[in-house]
């Protein structure tokens, strides 16, 4: 393939990532703050990489980031060692942090402004969906741009779908976020119920999972949220952040969310207990360290 492509982030999820747009055949170069990080990926998938965002972004035909939130974000792309100092007329950029739906229109205008164009992608599934290169993509922006970016995301990806104008994919992964929280909260209720039932859990999963109460964080977490271990997947730490931008949101435009308060509110409780860096399931924990005191 002839398209150039860069990667700048190259952490749980971004790691992964480039090295399926490298495995598909794009010759691409990455960036990472860590620079060692760096040198161990183009080691590891033949690639190259760039001790800059914009030396990283010269030449390429697609720049994807994937980095950890707003402030984050800006600092790549903009500035004199930037994306942006470094693109070709044309190029594109696509975002795969999850941010503000504003910071994504904010960072449009000005690749706009400079010939380029821009696509917020947040993605869901976790650091497992990256590694077997199943993620799903949520993407706003052109329709025109979008399917010139597509082909290239299915190295990673199992489906992308674009939902309107820059800004859509990062309102549409705020909707993900606040399902996945009740979801959760509701899954470490039902296995904190059993648990002090007396019933078995694995059985009891093994039974309702075939029912309309299944879904991927039944499938996918119950084992180790029996087991008491919580380091299986996305950090608490960062669905606090991404439930603090839904909330936001919501009191933008107006809509409601008790349910994603409250879980936001548990979630700092299990900071509090110290697994900031737990996955999302350890609302179980929180649970069973409030048993102990009852």
């Amino acid at each position: 393939m002839s398209l150039k492509v860069a990667f700048i982030g190259l952490g749980v999820m971004g790691y992964p990532m480039a090295g399926h747009l490298k495995n598909a055949g794009y010759e691409t170069c990455v960036y990472n703050r860590t620079t060692a990080k760096a040198q161990k990926w183009a080691n590891e998938y033949l690639g190259s990489f760039a001790e800059t965002p914009k030396a990283a972004s010269e030449n390429a035909d697609f720049v994807f980031v994937c980095v950890g939130n707003d402030d984050d974000l800006r600092q790549v792309v903009k500035g004199e060692n930037g994306i942006l100092a470094g693109l070709k007329p044309g190029a594109v950029i696509v975002d795969h942090t999850t941010t503000s739906a504003e910071v994504a229109k904010e960072l449009a205008e000005l690749a706009k402004a400079q010939g380029n164009d821009f696509i917020d992608a947040p993605v869901s599934g976790g650091q497992a969906g990256a590694e077997n290169g199943v993620l799903t993509v949520m993407c706003g922006g052109d329709e025109a741009v979008f399917a010139k970016a597509q082909p290239v995301m299915a190295a990673f990806s199992q489906f992308s779908q674009l939902l309107g104008p820059v800004g859509s994919g990062q309102l549409c992964k705020m909707v993900n976020q606040i399902c996945i929280a009740g979801l959760v909260q509701g899954l470490s209720e039902g296995m904190h119920f059993a648990m002090n039932a007396g019933l078995d859990g694995e059985k009891v999963v093994e039974t309702i999972a075939k029912g309309a109460a299944g879904s991927w964080q039944m499938e996918n977490r119950h084992k180790t949220m029996l087991k008491g271990e919580y380091e299986f997947g996305f950090a608490v730490d960062w669905m606090r952040k991404d439930l603090g931008i839904a909330l936001d949101e919501a009191r933008k435009n107006g809509s409601q969310l008790p349910v994603t308060a409250i879980v936001d509110q548990f979630y700092s409780e299990v900071q509090n207990l110290g697994g900031g860096r737990y996955d999302t399931s350890s609302l179980l924990a929180r649970l069973e360290a409030s048993k102990g005191k009852s």
